[in-house]
């Protein structure tokens, strides 16, 4: 599955693009699918918010069947391209749209992708039918070749599979895209356990290379926020002018360090940033 995957990470790259790029204008990403893909789409959706601190209306899951179908099969609800249009009905042209269908053919993801492409919205699907009948909806099509299934018929494998790993890719992506991360780490990431506390730690230990008691006192300086602490640690600063320097980089730490460096070299900051 990888190496299957591997073969439309560049036309998944221009769906990375183009979703960056609505969702920082204040448009939204949805995922329509039934069955197995509609409910990866709500697992991959469901992470976001926590793990990069993403508004949970920027990115939505809508299934076919609705919650009902996310423990249970509810029979037809993918046949059902009405209720796809209807559930499409709150998409606008500023929105980028993402069907999952394993066959490329799923009646309720054809009728959510109509609507969104006569609301304007940007339409993409992802299937593992690279003949696909409904790629005439979509913008953009990533067709993963994965071939007939172990089990006959059972798309929750080797098409389910890939389509995890196409979502994976997509949405780390369009977050790395965003400014929600720093190198590898998750310096979004809602601390709302003790687990993740410690990680808030772990990642200014990595990323500035300072002690741990420094970056106790950062993280607390900064209100928790690991982002703010970050820009003190490798900008030598107070939390509110790291605060600030963030506010004007849109959020994004390495903007608001190179942002810092270049108003430290024309005389208006104190200490030019620091660290990897």
């Amino acid at each position: 599955m990888p190496d299957a995957v591997a073969q439309v990470l560049p036309a998944l790259a221009e769906v990375v693009d183009a979703a960056a790029e609505r969702l920082a204008a204040g448009g939204r990403v949805h995922y329509f699918g039934a069955g197995t893909p509609g409910r990866l789409a709500v697992l991959d959706a469901t992470e976001l918010p926590p793990t990069f601190s993403l508004e949970p209306d920027r990115v939505i899951a809508h299934q076919a069947g609705g919650r009902a179908a996310l423990v249970t099969s509810v029979e037809g609800a993918e046949d059902d391209a009405a209720a796809g249009e209807a559930d499409a009905a709150v998409v606008t042209a500023a929105d980028l749209v993402i069907g999952l269908t394993a066959s490329g053919r799923t009646p309720y993801v054809g009728g959510a992708l109509a609507v969104a492409r006569a609301a304007g919205a940007r339409t993409v699907l992802v299937s593992a039918n690279p003949a696909a009948p409904l790629a005439s909806l979509a913008d953009h099509h990533i067709a993963v070749a994965t071939g007939a299934e172990v089990v006959a018929g059972s798309t929750r494998m080797k098409a389910g599979t890939a389509q995890k790993l196409v979502l994976n890719a997509f949405s780390t992506a369009v977050m790395a895209r965003l400014g929600k991360t720093y190198s590898n780490l998750m310096v979004d990431v809602v601390a709302s356990n003790a687990k993740l506390q410690g990680r808030t730690l772990t990642i200014l230990l990595e990323a500035s290379d300072q002690d741990e008691p420094t970056c106790r006192a950062a993280l607390s300086a900064a209100g928790g926020e690991v982002k703010t602490a970050l820009v003190m640690l490798l900008a030598g600063l107070p939390a509110a002018a790291a605060a600030d320097a963030l506010r004007r980089a849109d959020g994004r730490v390495r903007a608001a360090l190179a942002d810092l460096d270049g108003r430290n070299r024309h005389g208006t900051t104190a200490t030019a940033p620091r660290g990897r």
